[in-house]
């Protein structure tokens, strides 16, 4: 899709516009179809698009993609499109993860200070914040129906056969960067992790055809 305008705050802009979609390997781009396809027949019949990206404990590869996921859909000028996240369990938003989209530019305000805190996050001066807090995917916050359930790690996958209320289900899984913690990789490797997710997922976005 040709971009038109965008609101996004400069350095969110600057660091979508520099992800490079020839480094997406062929076999992920064939697997990324499915989520294409699904975005693209719900806008040709205007019709919102929800999104409920899902991982086992909801705390790092399901709120990146969600928030990047938010953030493209404005780069790109597609409207009605609605992304949210879940777990198969409820932990908390890991704090690496928020300092990872904060290094991208995102503006990130804690609402909160409970075991799982809620976070405000802004990827333009005037769009809505995505709220990020760790929940299950059916917690009452997401959509109940008419969603593609997004599979960003192979447990939950695994482990979770049924979705109630998807439309579709699509797994796009990615590795977990939290066998870094603790190490001196972790800050490089979450970045590499948020960096794939929002080229691959620009790679979605820039597909889509909208009249």
């Amino acid at each position: 899709m040709t971009r038109k305008t965008s609101e996004l705050f400069e350095k969110v802009d600057k660091n979508i516009t520099a992800l490079k979609l020839d480094s997406i390997p062929k076999e992920r781009k064939k697997l990324l179809q499915s989520l294409v396809a699904y975005i693209q027949e719900k806008i040709t019949k205007g019709q919102p698009v929800r999104l409920n990206f899902i991982c086992t404990h909801n705390s790092r590869r399901s709120h990146l993609s969600q928030v990047w996921a938010q953030a493209l859909a404005a780069y790109y000028n597609i409207p009605n499109i609605f992304c949210y996240s879940g777990g198969t369990e409820a932990t908390a938003l890991f704090p690496v993860a928020a300092e990872t989209l904060e290094e991208h530019g995102f503006e990130i305000a804690k609402l909160s200070e409970e075991k799982n805190p809620v976070y405000s996050i802004k990827f333009g001066e005037n769009e809505h914040p995505v709220i990020g807090f760790s929940k299950t995917f059916d917690d009452n916050f997401n959509p109940k129906s008419g969603f593609a359930a997004i599979m960003t790690c192979s447990q939950a996958d695994a482990g979770c056969p049924f979705i109630a209320g998807a439309e579709k289900r699509i797994p796009v899984t990615y590795e977990d960067p939290k066998e870094f913690d603790g190490t001196g990789q972790q800050k490089q490797k979450y970045k590499e992790r948020s960096e794939q997710i929002a080229t691959e997922l620009k790679y979605v976005f820039s597909e889509i055809k909208v009249k």
